[in-house]
C-alpha cells in the first residue's frame, strides 16, 4: 500500500492527531535549534565581553599605578580596538575625586559629579555595579600593597546582548509563524480532502431526492468519508432495486388485469367463432353453386372466411395459454429430432416464401424436457423469422453443446429490430408487426425460463436477428 493510500485510509481523528504531532515536532525542532544557536552566541558574547572588560581593567590599573602621567592616547586607541563593543568609556579617578585620564578627553581634569561620588561610596561599601538605562557603571578601587591609588570607572553597554536576544526572539516568532502557516495549509488541505467528497455525496443525495437514481459513488477510501460514500451508494442501489421491484409489481398487476380481461373476452369471442365456423360449413354444403367456375369462387371465399376464423381462434387461444400457469410434462427428449420436425412442418411455407433453411447439427444428447412446449417455442421463433423476411432470405438453425448447456441458435437475414425496441422484445403484448398480439416471444421466454434456461435476442436493423435458446443438459 502506498503512503498516499495509507494516509487516505486513516480516520479523521488519526489524521488530526498526526498533523498536530507533526507540527509540534517541527516547532520543537526549530525552537531547539534556535535555543542552541542563541546559547552559543550568548556564550561567545559573554566571553568577548569578559575579555574586553579584563583588558580595560588591566590598562586602567597600569595607568593609575604608573609613576609617570597617564597615556590618554593609549586609552583612546584601545577603545577604538574594542570597536566600541562592550566598554563605552574608561575613566581614571584620583583620590581627590578628579578625573586624571579618560577615553573622553573632555572629562580630563574635571571633578566627578554627585552621581559618580555616590557610585564611589557604594563601591567602597561593596556595590561596585550600578545600572543606568541600557548601560552599567562599574567603579573599581585600585589598591597596590597598602596604598590606595584611586578608582577605575568603566561604562559597559548591554546593547550587544539585547541585539542577540532580540534576534533570537524574532527567529522564534518567524519559526512559530511558519509552523502555524504550515498548519493552516495542512488544515485547508485536509478540509478540502473531506469537503469535496462530501459535496459529491450531497449532490448525489439531492439527485436521489429529485428521483434520479443514476448517481455512482465509488471510492477505495476506508476512512469516515469512504464509509459515508459507500453507505450512500448502497442506499442508491437499494432504491434502484426497490424501484425495479415496484415497476415489476405494477407490470405484474397490469398483466394480471389484462389476462383476466383477456380470458373473459376470449371465452365470449370463442363461442361465436365456433358457431360461425359451423354455420359456414353448413352454408358450403347447402348453397354450393352448380357451375364449376362459380363453385371454385365460392369455395375460395368460404376457405378465406374459415382461415380468418381460425386465425381469430388462434389469437384467442394465445390469450388463454398465456394466462394459464405452466405445468411441465418432462420426459426424455431428442432435441435435434424435435427441431427437425419443426423444420419439416414449415418447409412448404419456406419454399413458397422463397426462404432457405439451413440446419447445422453439432450433436446434442437427449434431455428431460417438455417436448410440446419446447417445440412450440422453436416454432414461434421460426415463424417470427419468416415474418421478418417478406422478400425471402435465409434462416440458419444451429444445434450445439456449450459447456453444460444445449443451445439452439436461429438466425435470419430479415429486416431486424431497432435498437430501442430490442429490450422490449420479450414484453407481453409488444409487437413490431401490424398483426399479432406480441405473446409469441413472451411465451417462449417464459417456457425456457421454466426449464431453467435463458433466451437471448440480438438484432441489427436492416441485417437480421439472432435468437439463442439455452437449456441446461442436467
Amino acid at each position: 500500500m502506498s503512503l498516499k493510500n495509507y494516509f487516505l485510509n486513516l480516520s479523521l481523528n488519526k489524521k488530526l492527531i498526526g498533523m498536530m504531532l507533526f507540527l509540534s515536532f517541527i516547532l520543537v525542532s526549530l525552537l531547539t535549534v534556535f535555543f542552541s544557536t542563541f546559547e552559543n552566541a550568548l556564550f561567545h558574547e559573554f566571553e568577548r565581553q569578559a575579555a574586553d572588560l579584563s583588558k580595560a581593567i588591566q590598562i586602567g590599573v597600569e595607568e593609575v599605578t604608573s609613576t609617570g602621567g597617564t597615556d590618554e592616547a593609549r586609552l583612546q586607541n584601545y577603545l577604538q580596538v574594542l570597536s566600541r563593543r562592550g566598554v563605552d568609556e574608561i575613566s581614571i579617578i584620583g583620590n581627590d575625586d578628579v578625573i586624571v585620564a579618560s577615553t573622553n578627553p573632555g572629562y580630563v581634569g574635571e571633578e566627578v559629579g554627585p552621581k559618580k561620588k555616590e557610585r564611589i561610596i557604594k563601591a567602597e561599601l561593596g556595590e561596585p555595579v550600578s545600572r543606568e538605562g541600557k548601560s552599567y557603571n562599574v567603579i573599581l578601587p585600585v589598591v597596590a600593597g597598602n596604598e590606595h591609588y584611586g578608582y577605575i570607572h568603566l561604562k559597559i553597554n548591554t546593547e550587544d546582548f539585547s541585539d542577540i536576544i532580540a534576534a533570537n526572539a524574532i527567529k522564534r516568532i518567524i519559526a512559530t509563524s511558519f509552523v502555524f502557516g504550515l498548519g493552516l495549509i495542512l488544515a485547508v488541505s485536509l478540509s478540502l480532502m473531506y469537503t469535496k467528497p462530501i459535496h459529491r455525496v450531497v449532490d448525489a443525495a439531492r439527485s436521489v431526492a429529485a428521483g434520479d437514481l443514476s448517481a455512482e459513488l465509488r471510492t477505495d477510501r476506508r476512512d469516515e468519508i469512504g464509509e459515508l460514500t459507500n453507505a450512500v451508494q448502497y442506499m442508491i442501489e437499494k432504491l434502484r432495486e426497490q424501484r425495479a421491484n415496484e415497476e415489476k409489481l405494477r407490470e405484474t398487476e397490469h398483466l394480471s388485469a389484462v389476462a383476466q380481461l383477456a380470458r373473459g373476452i376470449a371465452h365470449e369471442i370463442r363461442n361465436p367463432l365456433n358457431f360461425i365456423s359451423l354455420s359456414i360449413d353448413h352454408l358450403r354444403k347447402k348453397f354450393s353453386p352448380a357451375g364449376s367456375a362459380e363453385k371454385e369462387q365460392f369455395d375460395s371465399l368460404i376457405s378465406t372466411i374459415k382461415q380468418e376464423i381460425q386465425r381469430l381462434n388462434n389469437l384467442v387461444q394465445d390469450f388463454l395459454d398465456y394466462g394459464k400457469s405452466l405445468r411441465l410434462n418432462r420426459r426424455l427428449t431428442d432435441l435435434s429430432a424435435l427441431v427437425r420436425d419443426v423444420i419439416t412442418l414449415v418447409s412448404a411455407k419456406a419454399e413458397k416464401d422463397g426462404i432457405t433453411i439451413e440446419l447445422r447439427d453439432e450433436g446434442i444428447p437427449t434431455m428431460f424436457l417438455d417436448p410440446e412446449l419446447i417445440k412450440t417455442c422453436v416454432f414461434n421463433v421460426v415463424i417470427n423469422a419468416f415474418e421478418a423476411m417478406p422478400k425471402g432470405g435465409t434462416i440458419t438453425v444451429t444445434l450445439k453443446q456449450t459447456g453444460d448447456k444445449a443451445t439452439v441458435i436461429i438466425e435470419d437475414s430479415g429486416i431486424g429490430v431497432s435498437r430501442e425496441n430490442v429490450p422490449k422484445i420479450f414484453d407481453p403484448f409488444f409487437s413490431t408487426k401490424k398483426m399479432g398480439l406480441g405473446l409469441g416471444l413472451a411465451m417462449t421466454n417464459r417456457v425456457i425460463e421454466e426449464h431453467g434456461g435463458k433466451v437471448d435476442f440480438q438484432s441489427v436493423e436492416g441485417k437480421g436477428s439472432r435468437v439463442t435458446l439455452s437449456l441446461p443438459l442436467s
